[in-house]
């Protein structure tokens, strides 16, 4: 089969590679899949150049999540060849096939075609155990969402708005905010004011939450713009720069910081993690989250795909189509 091979570490994706590889082999208790989509998160290209918290042996290949037809799966199951299922793979999606655990699998529901169920997964589950598990959002609470026309923020957004929260999106980009369903929304480009004044005038005195992937001089500003008993969540560094904060800070303003991993939540609370996919699953059967996908590549033009998520051009998720 064809898949996307990192064989070596370095920058500018130059140990990536399409290559034929041995066809994906089923074990006892795994689903082969026929990859139709997979979608593209921002922990895939830190991996490329082993900057994220998983450090695969090399070679290997990248890839989260992906959607597609069952090829082959034990007896008793609940699969059979032909089926739709959506499936986090942590590793090998951004091949033609792949085997995967299927305690992992879903069947893709009927208001969504693959691309769609292939961004769901990772971005909603990082919004649901941000905004549900970690912030215990409440309705009619501010959730102040930065980098929100990207994947993983735009699932925070819409997760917000349907926990009953009123969101304030920030993004770089004038244009691609007004893309997106937002209460408010701040161009938080470094070059022109800074946020945190507009954040206190529209919410008269702070975010109830702040969700942060963005990091560095925004996680900053976010600081001065939470409200008292606020939850500043630190999901990632977008930006290139880890933040500190001066512990008076959080001292004097009462809020707390806490730290996301999602997927690390789950594998340390198996039982919440699957309730976290029930909930996430079935808000997306009933139409109450809708994931957005901004553009699909071919898997020859993988390239392409990972400088878009890079340079941030996007508005929503990035499929790549095996």
């Amino acid at each position: 089969m064809k898949a996307l091979v990192v064989s070596e570490l370095g920058p500018d994706f130059a140990g990536c590679a399409l290559a034929h590889i041995p066809d994906a082999v089923r074990g006892d208790g795994q689903v082969l899949i026929r990859v139709r989509a997979a979608s593209l998160n921002f922990p895939d290209l830190l991996m490329t150049e082993g900057k994220y918290q998983l450090k695969p042996d090399l070679p290997f290949v990248p890839g989260m999540e992906v959607a597609g037809e069952v090829v082959a799966a034990d007896p008793g199951s609940g699969f059979a060849a032909g089926d739709a299922v959506v499936a986090g793979t942590r590793l090998g999606g951004f091949a033609g096939l792949v085997a995967v655990d299927a305690r992992s699998v879903r069947r893709v529901p009927a208001n969504l075609d693959f691309a769609a169920a292939a961004s769901v997964g990772a971005a909603y589950n990082t919004a649901y155990v941000s905004l549900v598990r970690c912030a215990r959002v409440e309705p009619g609470e501010w959730v102040l969402v930065h980098g929100a026309t990207g994947g993983v923020g735009l699932a925070a957004v819409d997760l917000a708005r349907a926990l009953g929260a009123r969101v304030i999106a920030t993004s770089r980009s004038a244009d691609k905010l007004a893309r997106i369903a937002a209460d408010y929304a701040i161009d938080a480009t470094l070059s022109a004011p800074g946020f945190r004044e507009e954040v206190k005038r529209i919410t008269g005195g702070g975010a109830d939450v702040v969700f942060d992937p963005v990091g560095g001089d925004v996680f900053d500003e976010s600081t001065r713009c939470i409200a008292f008993g606020g939850r500043l969540l630190v999901i990632g560094f977008t930006s290139g720069r880890i933040a500190t904060v001066a512990t008076n800070i959080p001292l004097i303003k009462g809020f707390s910081v806490i730290g996301v991993r999602a997927g690390e939540y789950g594998r340390r609370f198996p039982d919440k993690g699957r309730e976290n996919q029930d909930a996430i699953w079935t808000l997306a059967v009933e139409g109450k989250i809708r994931p957005r996908v901004d553009s699909r590549y071919p898997l020859a033009d993988w390239r392409a795909a990972f400088e878009t998520m890079r340079d941030s051009r996007m508005v929503g998720k990035i499929v790549i189509e095996p």
